[in-house]
Order: structure tokens, then sequence, then C-alpha cells
């Protein structure tokens, strides 16, 4: 279906979405508006990656469209926060400017009239060091300056920085060649604002999940999108509803009523079959915490030297600098005391403001963590069949991976408790009823996780019965060599297997004991590297 023929029907579409009050089946909308199922069921697809909503398969195995009551657009951001937004960038930029202008401006000032304050007092000695060592040593410069020299002026610049490029701290650093890394001003910036932070595109984004769908075979179920980025549930199920809608997916139902999504169109290439490392899941792409600048220790104890001799300087300039200058008036006061001194306290506060956002953050950072990794234990248990966890096990199996020992255990049996909520587990009592004497005993609630395993097993069902990885170029999309009657044939005996408890999982469970970080930039680290670059010159 051609996109002029979607944007035509789109209105009458979500017109009968409305009625039905976000919530329906194709022959719900159909028979609403009276158009053709084809132009309904396209359009409804194109509205999952346009506007918030997911699928659900009823008892009966019928999709079921639902979307947000008021049909809100995925990209819809209030004028409000587009305002702010947009004020705050332009005061940030205003702000920056004049940091760096003040703090070199007037720490070079002050470097000057502290050096003239001083050569005025030596001075003050008589004529032995008029005539002294001090012409002496004044005369073998030969009343030349020496500029500085160039380890300074790349201290400030680099020969292949960018003018508004970012800087993301010090790891991010360390990757660049030595002629890219980000000269001394951003360091600055960084010191009052942080690093900056990325903001990876959508395409950016989605680039590691269409890699796990081509390294799945082109079929995905919920439950492994979870286990590649750790989202809560029914933000995992929205993000396959837009999945589906933007790379042209089939949602089909598994012959024990699991949805899963195919993507054909993802598994064919003019290069043969379709072969994808796998990315690694959300336990071995865990957050770093938030720095509070980012920088290097050196880089940030030049910052703090220089807004320090500026804060005392300033603060010390009427005992001091005045009098062995003769400098005195109220214009010197402000601009000479007041306004260093007052730009310098605000240099330093900003820091330590920011300190609260960034613990704050860093708390949530891991909160998200702990859940990454309570995630790859209830995989691990879930894909073996029959495992269960407890929240001992919880809690051993998160300290035994972390370096910090001070993990509070009430996170991780919140994120346990949160992942049997999600996913509807099963929960029993470990109490041994062998102990008589011990009836009365509660034992370690056990959770097992049955819906995690039936996911996988019907996406690996759907795999078997379309084999989207040997589909070529020219072959018609989402078919495969077997009539209708084979292939329901083929479904029957991969769930037969299943019943039967030989369907391996494990191979879709990669390194469940190993955990790792990855940085935000690593998302944008493609991008970034093709500006840097620059144009390809032919």
């Amino acid at each position: 279906m051609s996109s002029v023929a979607i944007a035509e029907v789109q209105p009458d579409v979500l017109k009968a979405l409305r009625i039905l009050g976000g919530r329906g089946t194709v022959g719900d909308v159909v028979s609403t508006v009276g158009l053709p199922r084809d132009e309904v069921e396209g359009t409804l697809k194109n509205l999952l990656e346009s506007h918030q909503g997911h699928l659900e398969v009823s008892e009966s195995g019928e999709l079921i469209y639902l979307f947000d009551r008021d049909l809100i657009r995925r990209d819809r951001v209030p004028l409000l926060q587009r305002i702010k937004a947009g004020a705050k960038r332009f005061l940030t930029g205003a702000f920056k400017a004049w940091i760096v202008t003040m703090l070199v401006v007037y720490f070079v000032v002050f470097v000057v009239l502290v050096i003239a304050a001083l050569v005025a007092m030596m001075s003050r000695g008589g004529d032995r060091r008029s005539s002294g060592s001090w012409g002496r040593g004044a005369g073998r410069h030969h009343g030349h300056f020496h500029f500085p020299s160039f380890w300074l002026w790349y201290y400030i610049w680099t020969p292949r920085w960018r003018l508004g490029s970012p800087y993301y701290g010090r790891r991010w650093e360390a990757t660049l060649e030595k002629d890219s890394r980000p000269p001394f001003y951003k360091k600055v910036f960084a010191f009052v604002f942080g690093p900056d932070r990325p903001k990876p595109t959508r395409k950016q984004l989605d680039r590691s999940t269409l890699r796990l769908i081509r390294a799945r075979r082109g079929a995905l179920t919920t439950a492994e999108l979870v286990e590649h980025t750790a989202l809560p549930l029914p933000a995992a199920e929205e993000e396959m509803g837009r999945l589906l809608g933007s790379y042209a997916g089939e949602p089909t139902v598994s012959p024990d009523g699991e949805l899963v999504y195919a993507f054909p169109e993802l598994m064919t290439s003019a290069h043969g079959p379709v072969k994808a490392r796998e990315p690694n899941p959300a336990w071995m792409r865990m957050e770093y915490p938030l720095e509070i600048t980012g920088n290097e220790k050196k880089h940030d104890a030049v910052i703090i030297g220089m807004n320090g001799f500026t804060l005392v300087a300033g603060a010390t300039a009427p005992l001091f600098i005045f009098p062995q200058l003769g400098i005195g008036g109220t214009a010197a006061f402000i601009g000479l005391v007041l306004i260093p001194v007052v730009f310098s306290v605000l240099f330093f506060s900003v820091p330590l403001l920011r300190v609260l956002g960034v613990r704050r953050e860093n708390r949530k950072r891991e909160a998200r963590n702990i859940r990454r990794l309570v995630l790859g234990l209830v995989y691990r248990e879930a894909l073996a069949g029959g495992g269960y966890v407890t929240t001992e096990a919880a809690i051993a199996h998160v300290r035994a991976r972390v370096s910090d020992q001070s993990i509070d255990p009430s996170q991780v049996e919140a994120a346990l408790h949160q992942l049997a909520a999600e996913f509807d587990a099963d929960v029993s009592s470990g109490r041994d009823t062998s102990l008589v004497d011990d009836l009365s005993k509660e034992g370690p609630l056990r959770f097992s996780f049955p819906s995690i395993r039936n996911q996988f097993v019907a996406s690996e069902t759907i795999r078997q019965r379309l084999q989207l990885e040997n589909v070529e170029l020219g072959d018609v999309v989402y078919s495969s060599a077997d009539s209708a009657v084979e292939a329901s044939e083929r479904e029957g005996v991969a769930f037969d297997r299943e019943l039967a408890g030989e369907v391996d999982l494990t191979p879709y469970l990669p390194s469940p004991d190993r955990v790792g970080f990855e940085d935000d930039y690593e998302l944008v680290a493609f991008e970034e590297e093709l500006k840097r670059r620059g144009p390809v010159k032919h």
C-alpha cells in the first residue's frame, strides 16, 4: 500500500479509533469506516509507527490494536517544553561564552597586575634595586617579549577540532587521536555544566535492535526485546509496535497463542543469506555513573587553580594591588573586586549545585543497572527450563557482579518483584513440607517465569516455519518453500518438542554470567567519527 493511499485513508481510520476508544481489531475498524481490509490493516501498521500504541492477542488468536485513547503522536513535544528547551539552549550558550571570557581575561589581568604590584613593591627599595641585579636581569632579555610556546596554543585549540563539536568526557577523549582531542575551553564548560550528554537519533537507537532482529533470523518477541534493552514490559510493547510500523513488520501468532513479530524485509539482502553478530544483552550494557565534570583530574586542577587565583587576587586587590599600583575609585573596585569575586564564587557554586542532580541521576542509573543484572538471572533460569529465582539468590547474583558491596537489598527485591509483575511470574513458597516441625514457617518466595520461555519458544517456532534467513532477493516475501500444510506440520512438531522439553534456548542467552558497561557516546560514535573525518575527497 503506497504512502499516498495511507495518507488518504488515515483520517478515517483515526476517526474510527476515536469511536472505538483506541482499541479494536482490523474487523472493528473496517466495519466502522467501510474501507477495504488491506487499506485498513496497512494504515493501522503505519499508525503504530507514528502514534503511541501496540498489539495484543485475544484468547481466540485475533490481533488487537491498542492505541492511547487520545491518539498521542510519538514525536509530540508540548509547546511549553519546546520554549523552555530553546531558552535553555540560548542562555547556556551565552553563559558559556561569558564564562570562558571572564575566566581567561580576569586570570590574565590579575597575573599582570600581581606581577606589576610585586615589581612595584620590590622597586621601592631605592637605587640599589634599580642599578642592581634587577637591572642586569632585565638586560639579559634585551627588551624582547617571549611569546608563549606552541604547547600553550595546542592546549587552547587542537588542529582537527571543529567548533561546536561535543565533548563527552575523558573516556570518550581517550578514544580520539591527539590532534582531534577537545581544546581547553571545552574542559572549562564541562567543569561548570558537566560533559555533553549524547542525544542519539531514533536511527542510532534502532541500529542495535535491527542487528538483534537479523541475528535472531528475522523474528522477535517482546521478551527478547526486553532482554536486549531492559525496558519495562509495557514500554517494550510500545516499542515493538513502533518497530512493526517502521520496518515493515508482520505480526503473527504462534500455535500456543504468543505474539511474534517477523521482519522479512530486514532479512532480504543482495549479498546472499543474512548473517549478523548478535549485540550484547542488557546486563552487558550497563550504564556508567554520571560524573560531575567528566574531565581528567589534572584538567580540573588547572581550572580550579585559575579560578581560585582570580578569586584570591580579586578579594585581596584592595589590600595589595591597589596600594602598590596607586589604583582606587568606585570603577576599579567594581571591575577588579566585585565582578571577579562574584564571578569566581558563581563559577565554583554551579558544579556544587549540580552535585545533587548528578547524585539523583546516578541513583536512577544504579536502579536500572540492578534491573539489568536481575534480568540476566531471571532469563538464565527461565530459558534453562524449570528454574526459579529467590530474593536471596538475586541479591547474591547482583553483589557478585558489582564492585560496590553497599547495594541496597531492597532495590534488588523491588527489581525482582517488578519483573514478576510484568511477566506474570508464578510465585510459590519455598517451605519444605516434608519437615513436619517446620510447617508453620514460610520459606523464601520462589519466582518462576514460564511466559519468558514460552515467548522464546514461540519465536523459535516461527523462525523454523518462515526460514527468513534463506530468503533471497527476488523471492516472494514472507514465504517458505513449504506448502501451508507442511508449514503447519512443522509448527506442530516444534511445539511438541517444546512440550517435551527438547527445545534448547540457551544459545539465545549470551553470556548470562558476564556483565559489562556501555558508554552513552557509543550510540553516536559512528556519525561523530564521520563528522571528524570530514567529507570524502575524490
